[in-house]
C-alpha cells in the first residue's frame, strides 16, 4: 500500500512573509508537518511542493522529498488540486510511481500530530470511503448575505434551538485531506465520492494565517 503525503508550502504569503519557515517554539513551521508525516506508520513517502528555494532546502534537510512548484501554481489564487496533480505527474514521469492513497497535510496546521495523521489514515483504511477530511464540531448559528439581505443558513429564528441542539454540524479545518488516487484522478478534487469525516478538536484546528495565529499556536505548544 503506497501512501503519498503531499505538503504544499509556497513562498508567497501576504499575512506573514515566508510563513512556512517562521519559528514556532524554536522550529520552523514546516517542520511540524514534515515530522508528523515522516513518523507516521502508514505514510510511505513525504513530498514538499514549493516555489521557494529556502523552503525546499529546509524541507530536504528535514528528510522530505521535494518538488519545485512552477510559478503559475504559486500565486494567491492558486488552488491546491492542480498542485496535487503536478506532484503526481512529477512522480509518474520521474519513476513511474503511482500511490494508492494521497494525504494532503496543509502546512498551516502545526497542532496536528502524528497520532492525528495515523488515526485518520487508520479510519480511512478500515472504511469504504473514497475521500476524507478533518473537521471540528460547530454549534454556531450561521447567516448568509444574499441580494443585500441576511438569511439564516442552518436554523429558523422563529424556532430558535439551544446550542446543544445544534448537533451534526462540522467545519473543515484544512488540516488533513485523504483521497484514493483513483477518486482524485476521476474527480480532480481532493474531496469526492463517498466522503468520510475525521473529527478533531477546535483547539488543535488552529490555522496559521496571521501573526496572532502564530502567537496563539506558540502559546498552546509551550503549555
Amino acid at each position: 500500500m503506497e501512501i503519498l503525503s503531499i505538503i504544499p508550502a509556497r513562498g508567497g504569503s501576504k499575512g506573514i512573509p515566508l510563513k512556512n519557515l517562521k519559528p514556532l517554539n524554536g522550529k520552523p513551521l514546516i517542520e511540524y508537518s514534515i515530522n508528523g508525516s515522516l513518523k507516521s506508520k502508514f505514510i510511505t513517502r513525504t513530498l514538499v511542493s514549493s516555489d521557494h528555494h529556502k523552503i525546499l532546502k529546509t524541507a530536504e534537510k528535514l528528510g522530505a522529498e521535494i518538488v519545485k512548484r512552477p510559478k503559475y501554481l504559486s500565486n494567491d489564487s492558486s488552488q491546491l488540486e492542480p498542485v496535487i496533480e503536478h506532484c503526481l505527474n512529477y512522480f509518474k514521469q520521474k519513476e513511474n510511481y503511482i500511490p494508492d492513497i494521497i494525504i494532503l497535510l496543509q502546512n498551516t496546521s502545526p497542532l496536528r500530530t502524528r497520532k492525528h495523521i495515523d488515526d485518520a489514515l487508520s479510519t480511512f483504511l478500515d472504511s469504504k470511503f473514497d475521500s476524507m477530511m478533518s473537521c471540528y464540531a460547530s454549534h454556531s448559528f450561521l447567516w448568509t448575505l444574499k441580494n443585500h439581505k441576511l438569511i439564516p443558513v442552518n436554523y429558523n429564528p422563529k424556532n430558535r434551538p439551544n446550542r446543544q441542539q445544534m448537533n451534526n454540524q462540522f467545519i473543515e479545518n484544512g488540516s488533513i485531506y485523504i483521497t484514493k488516487y483513483t477518486a482524485f484522478k476521476k474527480s480532480h478534487c481532493r474531496i469526492s465520492g463517498k466522503i468520510g469525516l475525521f473529527k478533531m478538536s477546535q483547539k488543535v484546528s488552529i490555522d496559521i494565517d496571521t501573526k496572532f495565529d502564530l502567537f496563539e499556536a506558540n502559546k498552546i505548544i509551550k503549555n
